[in-house]
């Protein structure tokens, strides 16, 4: 039988219909937090679970706009991934590689998830389960992909230098966090970040995402997020992967998607044997600001269509 995860009482700031509660995964090297909306119901235990995965420095609080719609008939489990949100940071010594994102996944469907599992996931979500859906094409039923279509290339030639500049931050050591005074602070500052987000969107993440220290707030993420990565993926191998994908896969794209930065979008459209497409209004965080409505029912559409007709 698989082992249960630790849960709490449900977040008594949660506005949705079902109440979200916190959660945790115990796995091996650490452990992983997150949030779970489970509501009751016949049609629960007949459908699959479903997993959520959040972009780079978010956490799993990016899909509780989609929750109640996508938890009504399912349970929805939204994970902070390892260094992000509540859960636990990698040990001295370790970086955060995309390859240990995805064996996280594997250590925590294997453990506590045995069924095959519907995967959503943003941005580095989304990678993190591509990835995982074509190394365990038999775990994975559906998948969704919100503006995310694998990592961006690494140029062959380019590899030492790649590697000079992840081994010499590695060396340069963690800088002092920043402090702010004030969440309304930290929120403006994450509403103005790379990604744009209005500072509803911003404050539904900076929520899990901060912690009190002296003299203010603190990110609670851990810095080596923002290391440059020793590994990297070439087109070769992305598409490569992709490939290997044999789950039906929607594409949720934005209509101002980072997407379109993407040179090699067409071949890696076309490398996902089994695509559906949708563009919804909004930018890179459409789920979390512009159009959660929109996404949450293509994504329940998408999920259901196998089961109800």
């Amino acid at each position: 039988m698989p082992d249960t995860p630790s849960i709490e009482s449900p977040s008594a700031t949660e506005a949705t219909t079902v109440s979200a509660r916190e959660v945790r995964w115990q796995l091996p090297s650490l452990s992983l937090a997150g949030l779970s909306w489970s509501p009751d119901g016949p049609e629960m235990d007949s459908r699959p679970t479903l997993f959520g995965l959040h972009g780079w420095l978010d956490n799993a609080a990016t899909h509780r706009r989609l929750a109640a719609d996508l938890a009504r008939e399912r349970r929805f489990h939204a994970i902070d991934l390892a260094g992000h949100g509540h859960s636990g940071h990698r040990p001295s010594g370790a970086e955060y590689r995309l390859v240990d994102y995805v064996g996280d996944l594997a250590a925590l469907l294997d453990r506590y998830h045995q069924e095959p599992v519907d995967l959503v996931g943003h941005s580095l979500g989304g990678i993190v389960a591509s990835f995982y859906a074509a190394a365990f094409p038999e775990r994975v039923r559906r998948l969704v992909l919100i503006d995310s279509l694998g990592p961006p290339p690494a140029q062959p030639e380019e590899s030492s230098r790649y590697l000079r500049e992840g081994i010499e931050r590695q060396l340069r050591g963690r800088s002092a966090p920043k402090v702010y005074p004030s969440v309304a602070e930290a929120i403006a500052d994450r509403a103005g970040g790379f990604s744009p987000l209005s500072e509803s969107a911003a404050d539904v993440l900076v929520s899990r995402n901060l912690e009190p220290c002296a003299g203010g707030y603190r990110w609670c993420t851990d810095p080596r997020l923002r290391y440059p990565s020793l590994m990297r993926f070439d087109e070769a191998q992305i598409l490569g992967i992709l490939s290997r994908i044999q789950a039906p896969v929607l594409l949720v794209r934005a209509e101002s998607s980072l997407l379109g930065r993407l040179k090699t979008m067409d071949e890696r459209r076309a490398a996902i044997a089994h695509l559906t497409e949708r563009v919804v209004t909004g930018g890179h965080h459409c789920h979390l600001d512009e159009s959660p409505k929109a996404v949450a029912t293509t994504i329940t559409e998408f999920l259901n269509a196998e089961i109800d007709h």
